[in-house]
This record gives structure tokens, C-alpha cells and sequence, in this order.
């Protein structure tokens, strides 16, 4: 049995802390040690940091184009890492070529797949709708709501900066790889070869790799 695991975390800041992260890979092992057929082999682990309310996600797609490639199955801890929104759900339970399974309910079928993801898109629909209807009655209160601080606007801003001036150190290496077309989960293992760190210290994912790439892309100020 072939698998190709996807791991996601919403912020960077969970990245780096490993908030949820850990629990992710634990029920991961979790499932392949008590519920796969065996043996099995785990090809390839991808990591990235987005919102799942997000649905063209470029490492997503490279885990799910890689499961299909082997006829290997896409393993993930919770179903809400694969997508928030049900519709996503749907379309890849339609893709006759990929198969995937959820750590967390190791026996459900596609259709009790389907039925959960409704009901949790629902369940945030509410919580949505009653968090802003709190909001609505603390400000009718008088309460003042404020919003960002100035000193938390400028360490925003610092952080880009921060951002910007490592991508533009390493795309001397990357561009020409991504010019040929070499996937990201490539260009992140190459650069693990090479020694060299992430921004935060650490190694390097396919997700680190699209955020340079889509970072160099979007603000194009940063080559001068």
C-alpha cells in the first residue's frame, strides 16, 4: 500500500511552533500503524501553510497530482486539511483517479465523508453568524472594538520586509529551477541538500518554496 501524506497548518506561526502539526502527524501514524493494509510506504510527506478556505492550493495540487501518478492513496489527519468548503470535498470523491483516506475516521465511506463535511460547513456558518451577531450587540453596548495597533502594524510591516529581502537572496537559485519546470517538493529538497535554512531556520517544504516563488511573482520591486 502507497500513501502521500498532506499535512496543513493555517499560519506561519503554527508552522513554526508545530501548533497542530505534531497532532497531524500523530494521527497519521496512528492510521498507517493500526489501520492499513501492509506493508505500506509512505512516497512522499507534504507540508503547507494556507487556509482551507482556500482551495487552489499549489502544494495540495502536487500531493494529489503525485497520489495519482503512483496510485497511491492521499492521507490526511482530519478532513477539514484537505478543505473547509464542501464543494471541494465533492469534486475530489468524483476524481475516479485518486483515492484518499482521513486518519481520524479510518472507516468511513465516501458518502459518510460527504455527510460530515455538510455538517461542519454548516456548524461554521453559524459560529460565523453568531460571532458577528456578539460583535453587533457589544458595539450597540458602546464597547470599542479596535483594531490593529500601530506597533503591531509596524512589525507587520518588518516581518514583509524580513520576507522580501530572503526571498530575493535565494532566487538566484530557485528561478532558474522553477524556469525548467521542477516541482517545488524538488527545488525543496535541493536546497536541503545544499544546507540552506528557511526564514525560520528550518528545512525546506514544497509550501516554502511556492510562497518565494509567489512572492518574487506578485511583488516584482523586490528583484531591483
Amino acid at each position: 500500500m502507497k500513501y502521500v501524506t498532506y499535512l496543513r497548518v493555517s499560519t506561519k506561526e503554527q508552522g513554526k511552533s508545530g501548533l497542530g502539526l505534531e497532532a497531524q502527524k500523530r494521527d497519521i501514524r496512528l492510521y498507517l500503524d493500526n489501520y492499513s493494509p501492509t506493508p505500506y510506504k509512505v512516497i512522499e510527506e507534504f507540508l503547507e501553510i494556507d487556509s482551507g478556505a482556500n482551495s487552489a492550493r499549489a502544494t495540495l495540487n502536487e500531493a494529489i497530482n503525485l497520489a495519482k501518478k503512483h496510485d497511491a492513496t492521499l492521507l490526511v489527519a482530519k478532513l477539514d486539511r484537505l478543505s473547509r468548503k464542501v464543494s471541494f470535498i465533492a469534486s475530489l470523491m468524483e476524481d475516479r483517479k485518486l483515492n484518499f483516506k482521513v486518519a481520524t475516521m479510518p472507516h468511513a465511506d465516501p458518502f459518510q465523508l460527504h455527510i460530515y463535511a455538510a455538517l461542519a460547513e454548516q456548524e461554521r456558518e453559524f459560529i460565523s453568524k453568531r460571532t458577528k451577531a456578539a460583535l453587533a450587540e457589544a458595539k450597540a453596548r458602546g464597547a470599542r472594538l479596535g483594531g490593529l495597533r500601530t506597533t503591531t502594524n509596524e512589525r507587520n510591516v518588518a516581518k514583509r520586509k524580513q520576507a522580501d529581502q530572503f526571498a530575493k537572496s535565494l532566487w538566484p537559485i530557485i528561478e532558474p529551477m522553477t524556469l525548467t519546470s521542477v516541482a517545488y517538493s524538488d527545488i525543496a529538497k535541493r536546497l536541503n541538500q545544499m544546507n540552506v535554512q528557511s526564514a525560520n531556520g528550518g528545512m525546506f517544504w514544497a509550501s516554502t518554496v511556492s510562497n518565494i516563488v509567489k512572492r518574487m511573482n506578485e511583488v516584482p520591486t523586490i528583484r531591483k
